[in-house]
């Protein structure tokens, strides 16, 4: 099947169904993810669909556009968040340094990872990160107040942000919903978007933590463009093309 009759085929599934996921039209066209996010990509492009984390739905079908919560993204690319998570305790600052740790399924990966005997200062705005951390008996924990977001379990708002500008952390583990080099990173909520960019802000290195299904993504609220991203890990379902663009722009890829 040519790539035109694919991705007509897949917008055809979309307008009839409503949404599709990517693993599910890879098994039906027996392509690869990435194939299957290109063509994504392109009908988005041409208006014939909207993605969203995935796969895609109709546009303008807002009863499914929105943002998925934490219990269900625990479900999705569960074995690559985890050795995300683990990876990323390569980019710990020595002990005596302080660490951020960002709302976030992949983020909680790396709060699980963290040895037990490391002294660092350890922030996050996530109550589930701030439960997984509180056990290290060696470090050091704040928990940043605001107000609590359900969807993402993690304060937000004027508070939360006004307290993290206060601050200077050595190493901050940051997630995002999409990359992409025209809207850097992003989020669909504006105020977990405001948390995230001064998290970014007040880093002297900013480790992202994310799948590749976030790869060539946009979501509605950028916080930060590739230029501020010193690391990215991810996992091997990055192409190799998005790989060889961010290495260009000077961020460190580590594969998973």
């Amino acid at each position: 099947m040519y790539a035109e009759e694919r991705q007509q085929a897949i917008a055809d599934q979309v307008r009839a169904n409503g949404r599709a996921s990517v693993t599910a039209l890879a098994a039906l066209f027996d392509v690869t993810s990435e194939t299957v996010r290109r063509d994504l990509a392109a009908l988005e492009r041409a208006g014939h669909l909207q993605r969203v984390h995935g796969g895609a739905v109709r546009p303008g079908n807002t009863s499914t556009l929105g943002e998925q919560g934490i219990d269900e993204r625990q479900m999705t690319h569960t074995e690559e968040k985890i050795a995300i998570g683990r990876a990323a305790t390569r980019f710990l600052p020595p002990d005596g340094g302080s660490v951020f740790f960002d709302a976030g399924t992949t983020t909680y990966q790396a709060a699980l990872a963290l040895p037990r005997d490391r002294r660092l200062t350890l922030i996050t705005h996530s109550i589930p990160i701030a439960a997984a951390l509180a056990t290290q008996g060696a470090a050091d924990l704040h928990v940043l107040g605001g107000r609590v977001r359900g969807l993402t379990q993690a304060t937000v708002g004027s508070e939360t942000v006004a307290a993290l500008e206060r601050l200077r952390v050595s190493t901050a583990f940051v997630g995002a919903n999409g990359i992409s080099e025209s809207h850097g990173l992003s989020t669909p909520d504006p105020d977990e978007a405001a948390i995230k960019a001064a998290m970014v802000r007040v880093a002297n290195r900013v480790v992202v933590l994310c799948d590749s299904s976030k790869m060539d993504r946009e979501d509605l609220s950028s916080f930060a463009d590739l230029a501020d991203v010193d690391v990215l890990i991810t996992d091997s379902g990055i192409d190799a093309d998005s790989s060889a663009a961010l290495s260009a722009r000077g961020i460190e890829v580590v594969i998973a």
